[in-house]
């Protein structure tokens, strides 16, 4: 029997969640041990996973199935494909990097590194499941806990960010759960196995049409979707800074999988008739996003409504159903969650040191802390699309793409890159340079535990800027399969 690399990833925070609950409370650091441990076995094996996949077949690989409830269809069924084996690679590097960034948390500290496995398990649950069941169950386990982290060790409002976060992500579960029951009573279905439903149900151009655009709007609320997006900023503001690593790197990306893996793998033709929609809504999340963005003062919001406009290039590349725009799609879900995820890294620890995120109120940063200025920059180039770049790839792709399907849509996204430029130039410019402001003058520059996570995430986005090919390996194939290309 082959070794079961997926649930052995899954189980990892999983089995680390158990042994922090069994560890005293006092025991703190050893509960940030176990913690640390679990995540690097999960990167450890992500990266096995990464090195043993077969990207000259484009079907479900290393399955794995434990039937369960056999007369409804519920089984424990994992698969890896060029879909979310980047996305499992994503999770488990930024759950590495944000368990060291949070390696300064002194409040109720089992309590919080508990929280982050028990989400980290949803979300590799939902990337790995080819089972509509499981894939709503660990959904919800995902949700759940970043309501706990931001009402706990949030700021800024967070009883109010946490409620409208939770509330928005439950309404698209609900809508979602209702189109996989709708799915399970079709003739033919009584599953709720991917793949079986793929071969046995037939569904009606009508049907399509009307579930496609119901599965959509429960995954594009996930997805910061306009006009869907207003629980992400507050979120995004709200979170401690490992958890808004976790939600804007990796949370985020649940609702574009799930269109890609549920809404367009089951229902082709209702994507292809809902897609001219959801280029028009992605442009309004690329254009109003950056725009809203150059009027935020507060850190947090500029990269908060950075990540919506961001999110909108995902979703541009799938509303073009075709293969350079899917691999484009999926290109920018990883390259923008390991974007995110360093920018949150950064903001945390400018926030720690001067106990303000305000534009106003920092200056001179480069002198006072010219490495965790640089990483900051890093990370804004990225954003704007700089080429050597991970991000500058996936828009290349997703711009080809569009400008190929919807000329004018294509071309009037370009202009939010001239926007994004100004914004992030902007924040850089008041940030780390000019005077040294009162409240910067005592920050101190990160030593090597707080430098190293944020150097994984450089390594990452400047490795597949340069080498593209890597990645796009991955994907191709099954982006076409996909496509039925």
């Amino acid at each position: 029997m082959p070794f079961p690399v997926l649930s052995s990833i899954l189980l990892s925070p999983v089995i680390g969640l158990i042994l922090i609950l069994l560890t005293p409370a006092k025991q703190e650091n050893l509960v940030r041990a176990i913690a640390l441990l679990s995540a690097t076995v999960t990167v450890a094996l992500s990266v096995y996973l990464c090195a043993i996949f077969n990207t000259a077949d484009p079907a479900f690989q290393l399955v794995e199935h434990v039937e369960w409830v056999r007369s409804y269809g519920i089984h424990y069924s994992n698969a890896v494909d060029g879909l979310n084996l980047p996305m499992i690679l994503l999770t488990s590097i930024v759950i590495f990097c944000g368990v060291l960034v949070s390696w300064t948390v002194t409040t109720r500290v089992k309590d919080f590194f508990a929280n982050m496995l028990f989400l980290v398990s949803g979300v590799f649950g939902v990337f790995m499941t080819t089972n509509l069941f499981f894939f709503f169950l660990f959904y919800e386990i995902a949700v759940i806990p970043m309501y706990l982290l931001i009402v706990i060790w949030g700021s800024t409002n967070k009883q109010y960010a946490a409620m409208k976060l939770t509330l928005y992500l439950l309404l698209g579960s609900a809508l979602m759960f209702a189109g996989f029951l709708y799915i399970y009573s079709l003739p033919g279905a009584q599953t709720f196995d991917l793949q079986t439903l793929k071969q046995n149900v037939s569904f009606s151009p009508e049907i399509q049409n009307i579930l496609f655009l119901g599965l959509f709007l429960g995954f594009g609320v996930l997805a910061a979707c306009f006009p869907f997006h207003v629980w992400s900023p507050d979120g995004h503001v709200a979170a401690p800074t490992a958890a808004s690593m976790l939600h804007a790197g990796v949370l985020m990306k649940l609702g574009a999988y799930g269109i890609l893996r549920v809404a367009i793998y089951l229902l082709p033709e209702g994507a292809r008739h809902w897609a001219p929609v959801i280029a028009v809504l992605s442009l309004c999340n690329i254009v109003y996003g950056a725009m809203v963005a150059t009027r935020q003062k507060d850190l947090k919001y500029i990269i908060g409504y950075s990540s919506v406009s961001h999110m909108g290039i995902v979703l541009l590349g799938i509303s073009t159903l075709t293969p350079l725009g899917l691999n484009g799609a999926v290109f920018q879900m990883f390259s923008h969650g390991i974007m995110t995820a360093l920018f949150f890294a950064c903001v945390g620890f400018i926030y720690d040191g001067c106990h303000t995120r305000m534009l106003d109120e920092l200056g001179g940063l480069s002198k006072q802390a010219p490495k965790i200025s640089a990483f900051f920059i890093i990370a804004g180039l990225c954003g704007l699309g700089l080429p050597g770049m991970g991000g500058f790839v996936a828009e290349l792709l997703v711009t080809l793409a569009a400008v190929s399907v919807y000329p004018w849509i294509g071309i009037t996204s370009i202009t939010a890159l001239l926007i994004t430029a100004y914004y992030v130039l902007t924040a850089v410019q008041k940030v780390f340079y000019g005077p040294l402001r009162e409240k910067s003058a005592h920050l101190e520059d990160v030593g090597f535990l707080q430098f190293f996570p944020r150097a994984v995430l450089v390594g990452c986005l400047i490795y597949f800027g340069i080498f593209p090919q890597v990645f796009i390996q991955w994907i191709s194939l099954s982006t076409k399969t996909l496509l039925g290309a």
